[in-house]
């Protein structure tokens, strides 16, 4: 079975990187943007790669190998300790998104940690249980978890906790 992952590239390789795994047999694809961009003496419109230094593939399992030996390529990009699985309706939305618009920006979601903020705690005793960040300091969270008609408060360090 194939699945979509998102490797990590070297810097300014994502199109030599798709067209080597394209040569290689692998499905690959690299979302392009039509930007505008301006020189001295003139102004062109040009492609450019959406994620810098990423590109997407789709493999099954025994194909890992055949993608991390591609040169240019660093590695996958992980989740939880493994290589992340992106779905296949999320690729479709970038395609139709970039036939549709030009000159599209990136914005990260932002993952601060925030009072109120909606966490799940990622190891330990209170692994997987959702929590409410109360008050956050430097390294560590106070959350409160609603348990078992109870209300916990714990303190947490942030690398710990993920925003849901």
């Amino acid at each position: 079975m194939k699945h979509w992952y998102a490797i990590y590239t070297t810097g300014r390789w994502e199109k030599k990187v798709h067209n080597r795994l394209l040569d290689a047999g692998v499905e690959s694809y690299c979302p392009l943007n039509m930007v505008m961009r301006k020189w001295s003496d003139r102004v062109k419109k040009v492609e450019e790669p959406l994620f810098k230094s990423y590109v997407f593939v789709r493999i099954s399992k025994d194909e890992h190998h055949k993608v991390l030996d591609t040169p240019g390529v660093v590695r996958f990009v992980y989740w939880l300790g493994k290589p992340a699985v992106i779905r296949d309706k999320e690729i479709e939305n970038i395609r139709k998104f970039l036939g549709e618009y030009d000159d599209v920006q990136v914005v990260p979601i932002s993952n601060q940690i925030v009072p109120g903020s909606q966490l799940l705690i990622t190891s330990g005793i209170l692994m997987d249980k959702e929590a409410v960040a109360l008050k956050v300091h430097k390294k560590t969270v106070e959350v409160l978890i609603s348990s078992i008609g109870f209300k916990l408060v714990a303190t947490i360090e942030k690398k710990r906790l993920i925003k849901v």
